[in-house]
């Protein structure tokens, strides 16, 4: 005997198979954009946040090493200045590196007021004893501009925004008392 055919199409299960062939397809396409999307937004802002605190974590180790320095434990001819700045950076994970890096770190030496007065203090960075005990070191990035991963797309009509972030971060101790206090050196 012969098998025959049935005049209506495929059984009722091929049937419902065949007419959700390309659903796959689709979903995916569907989900693939906004998944992309907010990985790409998640990638970027832990990169900023790496950084912001990669820098933060460098300059409080360089106000920390800084207010506690003497000439004495100093290389021969260093002067505290670019001692605290060679220690920012060697401490910022390599984002601060080449001496473009190194012009984003600033240090600042500040006279504190009278006990009891409002005044502000004074800026001292560039006198002879700035670092003298009990004035202020200021340790500071200012405007590192860190680069975005991945360039952001708004809308579909305006251009891709690559614009850096500026990163500006700082730390501030009072210099502890010293016998031997190191030069100052050029600063900020």
């Amino acid at each position: 005997m012969l098998s025959e055919r049935n005049p209506a199409g495929p059984a009722p299960g091929r049937r419902k198979r065949f007419r959700c062939r390309g659903a796959e397809v689709l979903e995916f396409t569907l989900v693939l954009l906004p998944l992309l999307s907010i990985t790409t937004v998640l990638v970027d802002t832990s990169w900023a946040i790496f950084a912001k605190s990669s820098l933060q974590r460098a300059v409080r180790l360089g106000v920390r090493t800084g207010i506690t320095l003497t000439a004495s434990q100093m290389a021969t001819g260093a002067c505290l200045t670019d001692t605290v700045k060679s220690i920012v950076q060697q401490n910022s994970l390599g984002i601060l590196n080449g001496s473009s890096g190194l012009a984003t770190i600033k240090v600042n030496y500040y006279q504190p007021p009278a006990p009891g007065s409002t005044a502000a203090a004074v800026n001292v960075s560039t006198q002879a004893n700035g670092n003298a005990p009990g004035n202020i070191m200021v340790v500071s990035v200012q405007n590192y501009s860190l680069i975005p991963l991945l360039p952001r797309i708004f809308t579909w009509n305006t251009a891709v925004d690559d614009s850096p972030l500026t990163i500006n971060v700082s730390s501030a101790d009072l210099i502890e008392p010293s016998r031997n206090p190191p030069c100052i050196g050029t600063a900020p």
